[in-house]
């Protein structure tokens, strides 16, 4: 039996939220994903090395989460919420003792020694550096990180393609800056791809033009492969990562589903090998993997999949002060006041019985060989699903004992089946329906008026400024008008909005850096008009550059006019 592929790609992500609120949006999401998701696996990967297993995966830490990761501020605020969380389930025990509830009192002590071994980990194993020890499993081959636009913009409705190629570059050189070599692999946010053809922008009152596929700036960039959803490869039903976690996503779906027409199948195609894509017949060198629909949904479903499974801790039931959890899933229709407490023995049996089932899933696709690829936001494991980073572990040692089964990364699955093939694709996302109704809709519309707006401008400035003879202030300016745009176009504020989860804060994002942009951008106008900053607006422009400081290396160049 020949010898078959297994390559989960996980995504890491969040906006950008330092010194733009903490709590009950902002920073607290960054020490959230970290103590609940990047050091639990980093935790699990260290065990497996220590156990040598031989694992393997690729793992994508879009630019903007490790600009933040790396910032100076990030190790000393994220121990002081540690110390918070530890803090908190103590005062939880005594509560719970207090009341004569000795049952929940010995969880809350479960999650002082979580919080402990955490805080230990962080502070002596890998020394404060999240970064430094994904590097480390990289460099010593267990992972391929991989990159993704700078800001996570959501590349199929960026209304210009400097846009979406500034993206991509200043995606690369944040990447090289962080981890010493150039990323051979990209995450395309939200799985979302768009090909050539004339484009017209479906706010606003622009021209259509002639637009570059995706992948073509993909390859302009260097960048080898990336990862898409299967129906844009077969055709059949789209179904959606995110809409069993969120209902505003099933009511707006329902407003949607009438329009959507289920595409036609192409029985002829795999989703167990990648193709080339070129949607101009011009020869292009990314290439695609595709996700396994079965396999996937196992793992991301919380209704149908492993993590709706009764005996694991629920997500949403949570005790306050500090937010620490105390039941389980139960049913996953069941309302909060119906969860049961949660039962941690009862896990070790239900992680490796799944383990178990997913293994012989991925033995019985890969009869003939191929590569399964299993991609999934990253914040699934430990953050949505406690369990997952644990779950994840255990299919790495079940593999390490199949001979016919090994993990891969994207970039060695490549050189071990090269694409055969190359295909025109249609657009689309990895939200269901497979389009891009999440991030466009009667809610976002505005959103998208003030993007274009602030691109066209943006573009139109640089093009001055260098035919003015590049002046050197404007050029601090502008570059910082830049970092607005980017944070402008994060895919997340549209995502917040449409889910109901953020919404608020998403909107006082989108203007603050919609103002932003603006205010610095007059200040650009003035002086290549000739004219001179008042006070005023400088000191703008400092406090501004403070605030918002990820992607040092940037320069203009990355909106250079096409052609």
């Amino acid at each position: 039996m020949p010898k078959g592929k297994l390559h989960f790609v996980l995504h890491s992500h969040l906006p950008f939220v330092l010194g733009h609120g903490t709590w009950p949006h902002g920073t607290d999401w960054l020490y959230e994903a970290a103590s609940e998701t990047y050091i639990p696996l980093l935790k699990e990967f260290y065990k497996l090395v220590d156990e040598g297993v031989p694992f393997k995966l690729s793992l994508g830490l879009t630019p903007v989460l490790c600009e933040q990761i790396a910032h100076r501020q990030f190790s000393g605020a994220l121990e002081s919420f540690l110390e918070q969380k530890i803090s908190d389930a103590r005062q939880n025990r005594e509560a719970f003792h207090a009341v004569g509830d000795d049952y929940l009192a010995g969880l809350a002590e479960m999650w002082e020694s979580e919080y402990q071994e955490i805080k230990r980990f962080f502070e002596h194993e890998i020394e404060w550096d999240i970064i430094g020890a994904f590097k480390k499993l990289q460099d010593d081959g267990y992972l391929e990180i991989i990159t993704s636009a700078a800001t996570h913009g959501y590349l199929p409705l960026l209304g210009t393609d400097e846009s979406v190629r500034a993206q991509i570059e200043v995606g690369v050189k944040s990447f090289e800056r962080h981890f010493g070599r150039t990323p051979r692999g990209i995450w395309m946010p939200e799985c979302a791809y768009r090909p050539a053809y004339k484009w017209e922008a479906p706010v606003g009152d622009y021209p259509p033009f002639d637009r570059l596929g995706v992948e073509e700036i993909l390859h302009q960039a260097g960048l080898e492969w990336t990862v898409m959803d299967s129906h844009l490869l077969i055709g059949g039903e789209a179904r959606g990562v995110y809409i069993d976690r969120y209902e505003a996503l099933k009511a707006l779906w329902a407003r949607f589903a009438e329009s959507y027409k289920t595409p036609e199948e192409h029985r002829e195609r795999s989703t167990l090998y990648p193709y080339m894509i070129s949607s101009t017949g011009r020869a292009v060198g990314t290439a695609v993997f595709f996700r396994d629909p079965d396999t996937g949904l196992q793992v991301w479903s919380g209704e149908w999949g492993y993590p709706g499974n009764p005996a694991y801790l629920d997500f949403h039931k949570k005790h306050f002060p500090g937010g620490h959890r105390y039941w389980r899933v139960t049913d996953s229709e069941a309302d909060l006041a119906d969860k049961e407490v949660y039962h941690p023995e009862w896990i070790v049996d239900t992680i490796d019985e799944q383990a178990a089932h997913f293994v012989s899933m991925v033995f019985e696709k890969l009869g003939n060989g191929g590569v399964i690829t299993a991609p999934f936001d990253a914040e699934l494991f430990g953050h949505w699903w406690f369990e997952g980073p644990r779950w994840l572990a255990a299919v790495a040692r079940k593999v390490s004992q199949v001979d016919e089964i090994e993990m891969t990364t994207g970039s060695e699955a490549l050189e071990e089946y090269p694409p055969m093939e190359a295909l025109k694709l249609p657009e689309g996302s990895w939200g269901q329906g497979g389009f891009h109704y999440i991030w466009l809709n009667e809610w976002t519309e505005w959103t998208w008026r003030r993007i274009y707006e602030a691109e066209y401008r943006m573009i139109g400035l640089v093009e001055r400024w260098i035919e003015g003879g590049f002046n050197e202030q404007a050029e601090k300016i502008l570059v910082q008008a830049g970092r607005e745009l980017l944070l402008l176009e994060s895919s997340d504020w549209q995502f917040l909005i449409s889910t109901w989860s953020a919404r608020d804060y998403a909107e006082s994002r989108i203007s603050f850096h919609f103002e932003a942009f603006n205010r610095l951008t007059d200040c650009v106008e003035k002086l290549l008009d000739g004219a001179e900053l008042t006070p005023e607006e400088h000191t703008r422009f400092v406090l501004l550059a403070e605030q918002d400081s990820p992607f040092p290396e940037i320069g203009l160049e990355h909106w250079r006019p096409f052609g």
